[in-house]
């Protein structure tokens, strides 16, 4: 194999190199919590928390944690200058009146043409755990995910169709992964970019699905 996966702080870089400046931005519980630390210097982004926060920074360093400030994933944040807490109600309201311009999820899986399941994979035993993932999906102008691309079992998470229970239909616009880059388009998965030395063939042998040229 002549090629590495992303590491998880690199793949948190990549998702945090297309967030544009002036952006009010959501971070997933999970995986996309990490972009905030990678956010650029050259760009004010506005990160929004659905248990009620707006203006969220990045981890504390150790030993500096407040615990009466945290994310929707339970873990300490800080808060920048000029930022803001409130009532998780007004929280959904702005996740769901379209004020988000990007929310950053985390998914079991994708379809091709940008459906995602991301709160149930449908076991018996599995605890279902939606959160606010079905109104970032429906309300922020731009759904993106951040995921590795195979699960544990090696299978890949882009499906020509979803098989476990949907958070949103066709809401996924990017999905940024540990190998690839690609956009959901109504013709199917379309290459951004991909870690230097896959191949096109390697990846469509890695997701089993037909990958339109970037």
């Amino acid at each position: 194999m002549g090629w590495t996966k992303r590491t998880k702080d690199e793949l948190a870089r990549r998702v945090a190199q297309d967030i544009h400046d002036g952006a009010y931005v959501n971070l997933g519980i999970g995986m996309p919590t990490q972009v905030a630390n990678h956010l650029r210097a050259d760009v004010e982004v506005i990160l929004q928390s659905e248990n009620g926060i707006l203006g969220m920074g990045p981890a504390p360093a150790a030993g500096e944690e407040d615990y009466d400030l945290i994310n929707a994933g339970k873990q300490p944040v800080t808060l920048l200058p000029g930022g803001a807490y409130f009532h998780h109600a007004d929280s959904f309201a702005m996740m769901r009146g379209g004020h988000l311009d990007i929310c950053v999820l985390g998914a079991f899986q994708v379809s091709a043409t940008g459906d995602l399941a991301n709160w149930h994979t449908g076991e018996k035993d599995a605890i279902p755990a939606v959160g606010g993932a079905m109104d970032l999906a429906i309300g922020a102008k731009q759904t993106w995910v951040m995921m590795d691309l195979l699960t544990r079992k090696g299978e890949s998470k882009l499906v020509a169709r979803c098989n476990y229970p949907l958070t949103g239909v066709g809401c996924v616009k990017r999905v940024y992964t540990d190998v690839a880059t690609f956009e959901c388009t109504p013709r199917g998965l379309k290459l951004i970019d991909a870690v230097p030395g896959l191949s096109h063939d390697e990846l469509e042998q890695l997701t089993r699905l037909p990958i339109l040229a970037g």
